[in-house]
């Protein structure tokens, strides 16, 4: 039965739950099982919840016996990225800095998945500080990814995948600052998206870039992304960059999932040189399924994307480097030379050499130089001005298209290893999200089938206007419905290795 339950969609368990074909337990211990028998090998998990996990599901089929009226995922579970602050749960970003660190609150996104009954299975393991896209920089080991052990699941956000496609979760929540939702969904064929800037709140995330990280969804198809994002999404007072306007009708624009007349730009700076061939070979069918549903397709140009990389990689460490100050063994987390001379100082001063991994070292000192006087100006206010321009690109774009669409990803999933002492390599997996995070606007990454090379999942990502969410959502479920026709049923059903 474990396997059934498992092999379900987010929308399917809810049903069954609500008609009483299945319970809430059920389900939820049904995904422990699964946990239990492939998480040694994956990785996925940090911290598993599985006392209140239960708890919670017990107290949601009360609910349903009692004739209470729940909401649409209620008592299904979840995985949740270690950045989300959960009260008396261990929360510690992927970095030792913060180990065993528990926090007194919960983020917003926590406490409306609670609201919601969605039953929260763990902590999903990440890139330290969410700065990676491997999940190789991670403290506490690499997650692996379903498709291929011997490979990584993307990053920052690779247990969230990882676990989607390991069968552990049929939902999950990452958070994406240059790509570390949409990137780790493209390499492990599920969906992903990045919402507007400010559309999900960020009270109580454990911040690396303040202008750029935004929480999103995560899931195996479209339309589970979509009822997840309605019920993290909304205004939040406490979090100062939250937009007080409604959610767009992202589920409604899911079950639309109609693209005729639907004006579709691709993106002349996103792809060829540097892509891998069968990446850009299923893009193209892609595209060409789009056009048979009745898509008006066009080339557009947003020449200022070029330089994203290099802007990023400015304002990026710069935050960082001011955001992370606050881990300094005084407060919380962890704290090193408790009994050395001129204590304060030395204390930060070895606490942080201890508690900080090799990225995140490399990305303060970055940003740490990029802000320092006599240079602020050449680099990170340099980088604010490009920043402006790939606005002003997208708005362009978007008086001509309805949405814009290119790979996710260069490649499909590389070897654990192959880059991680390759910074600039590593960072070039982001090249076609990061412009979504500068600029602010939404974005989904949906699987499109595997490169013939490697048989590994290709990923196509889809941006929309600043609250044009709903936009990702009628198209990608259009495409997904498409290609499942196709297939006869969807890429994540593929999976092998485990």
């Amino acid at each position: 039965m474990t396997n059934e339950i498992i092999k379900l969609n987010a929308k399917d368990i809810a049903t069954k739950i609500a008609t009483g074909e299945l319970s809430s337990v059920e389900v939820t211990q049904a995904h422990f099982d699964r946990i239990e028998k492939v998480d040694e090998r994956v990785h996925a998990f940090l911290h598993l919840t599985k006392e209140s996990a239960l708890s919670d599901a017990a107290k949601v089929d009360a609910k349903i016996k009692g004739g209470e009226k729940l909401g649409p995922l209620a008592g299904v579970p979840l995985a949740l990225k270690d950045i989300l602050a959960m009260e008396g749960v261990p929360t510690t970003a992927g970095s030792k800095i913060l180990e065993n660190w528990r926090p007194p609150y919960d983020a917003t996104v926590v406490k409306k998945l609670r609201e919601n009954d969605i039953i929260i299975l763990g902590k999903t393991n990440m890139d330290e500080f969410a700065m990676g896209s491997s999940t190789e920089y991670s403290a506490y080991g690499p997650t692996k990814n379903p498709w291929d052990l011997e490979r990584i699941p993307g990053g920052s956000g690779g247990g969230s995948s990882a676990a989607l496609a390991a069968y552990e979760a049929p939902l999950a929540i990452g958070s994406d600052t240059g790509g570390s939702i949409r990137q780790p969904a493209a390499v492990t064929g599920t969906v992903g998206v990045k919402p507007t800037y400010g559309a999900v709140s960020r009270y109580g995330v454990i911040a690396l870039a303040s202008s750029l990280d935004q929480v999103g969804p995560c899931a195996r198809n479209v339309l589970d992304t979509a009822l997840l994002h309605k019920a993290i999404a909304g205004h939040d007072p406490r979090d100062s960059t939250s937009i007080n306007q409604s959610v767009p009708d992202v589920v409604g624009a899911a079950l639309k999932a109609d693209v005729k007349g639907v004006k579709i730009g691709l993106v002349k700076q996103l792809g060829g040189e540097g892509y891998q061939a069968g990446v850009q070979q299923r893009f193209r069918e892609a595209v060409d399924i789009l056009t048979s549903l009745g898509a008006e397709v066009h080339e557009v140009s947003c020449p200022s994307f070029e330089y994203a990389l290099g802007a990023y990689y400015l304002i990026l460490p710069s935050e960082c480097s001011s955001n992370l100050a606050k881990f300094d063994g005084m407060r919380y987390g962890l704290r090193v030379g408790d009994n050395v001379e001129n204590a304060v100082e030395q204390v930060m001063s070895m606490t942080r050499e201890a508690g900080f991994g090799p990225e995140v070292k490399r990305r303060i000192m970055l940003g740490t130089y990029a802000l320092s006087s006599g240079y602020y100006d050449a680099y990170y206010g340099s980088a604010q001005k490009v920043r402006t321009l790939i606005s002003r690109d997208f708005a362009a774009a978007f008086e001509k298209v309805d949405v814009l669409i290119s790979p996710t990803a260069p490649t499909t999933a590389f070897k654990i290893g192959d880059k991680v002492d390759d910074p600039l390599a590593m960072y070039l997996n982001d090249v076609a999200t990061i412009p979504v995070n500068l600029a602010g606007n939404s974005a989904m990454s949906l699987p499109i089938g595997l490169a013939p090379e490697d048989g590994l999942p290709v990923g196509l990502q889809i941006m929309a206007p600043v609250m044009g969410d709903d936009r990702l959502y009628n198209v990608g479920a259009a495409l997904e419905n498409a290609l499942k026709e196709k297939w006869g049923h969807l890429l994540i059903e593929e999976v092998q290795a485990l």
